[in-house]
């Protein structure tokens, strides 16, 4: 493992006060990115392979003139290299992660079925990726956000009396707890020790605070479990996360945040049956 001194003492601090970061995920790409080891830049990638799933997501559905965000790994030609490898069966090309490829077949597959919720089959991909890094940091962050998605996702769904099971992505002993159990609590108090934070933001009526709360226990989580990382990579995926939930609040407005919420119940309302049978 490198140890990054001079990065690490270089960087500003980043509070979340509602103020914007002087520093950018763009910039910290162009300029620490390039400073990592390839294992560390392997770490480093899960994180910005987000941006890689909605852009595939995007060239999928509109073609090759989709705009996309170039904040992933791939540039716009080399994604839709990815693609049209994957639908002619050529070999997949090295380094891409073989999830992309596994999604991208299944979607050339069952494209015509109107019921599959592409994002919840991708994101299940994409985290069972993630948390088998082999930084032990990075997989448990990627678990962290893993189960507290899903608790969200099934509170949201049993709050509207829909089936929890068809909205819990993904594996693990919390996901099958929440497929599983009808307690109040989905019997995870002492098996997820944030379950019970959780279940107080559901009840928030303010769409907008309990956001900010929500990420602020992500904000907690980073902090508490990269205490003894110092000059490590850890510390620069901490720094770069947090830059990114600073970027978010800094272009959130409460108008947008409405329309991601109405966004997920309706997803929710349209029925994941078909996908359901995929993601599990």
């Amino acid at each position: 493992m490198s140890n990054y001194y001079c990065l690490v003492a270089e960087l500003p601090d980043i509070l979340f006060d509602g103020s914007s970061s002087p520093y950018s995920v763009t910039r910290f790409k162009e300029d620490v990115y390039p400073m990592l080891s390839a294992a560390d830049a392997c770490c480093v990638d899960i994180f910005f392979l987000a941006w890689d799933n909605a852009n595939i997501l995007k060239i999928l559905r509109k073609g090759e003139e989709a705009i996309i965000a170039q904040t992933g790994c791939y540039t716009h030609s080399e994604l839709v290299d990815i693609i049209d490898s994957a639908k002619n069966g050529d070999t997949p090309i090295a380094g891409v992660p073989a999830y992309i490829y596994d999604f991208v077949e299944y979607y050339i597959e069952n494209e015509a079925n109107g019921n599959i919720l592409w994002e919840d089959v991708l994101n299940t991909h994409y985290y069972n990726y993630a948390t088998k890094s082999a930084n032990r940091f990075v997989a448990e962050w990627f678990m962290f956000n893993l189960n507290v998605n899903n608790v969200l996702a099934a509170m949201t769904a049993r709050k509207y009396k829909m089936s929890v099971a068809d909205v819990v992505i993904g594996n693990g002993e919390v996901a099958e707890a929440l497929r599983t159990s009808g307690a109040r609590d989905f019997g995870l108090t002492g098996t997820f020790e944030q379950i019970e934070q959780l279940q107080r933001m559901c009840e928030n009526p303010k769409l907008q605070e309990r956001e900010r709360q929500l990420d602020e226990l992500r904000w907690r989580w980073l902090d508490d479990n990269s205490v003894f990382n110092y000059f490590t990579v850890e510390r620069l995926f901490v720094f770069l996360v947090k830059l990114g939930i600073v970027e978010r609040w800094a272009a959130l407005d409460t108008d947008k945040g409405m329309e991601r919420y109405q966004a997920i119940i309706a997803d929710l309302k349209g029925g994941m049956n078909e996908h359901s049978m995929f993601v599990k």
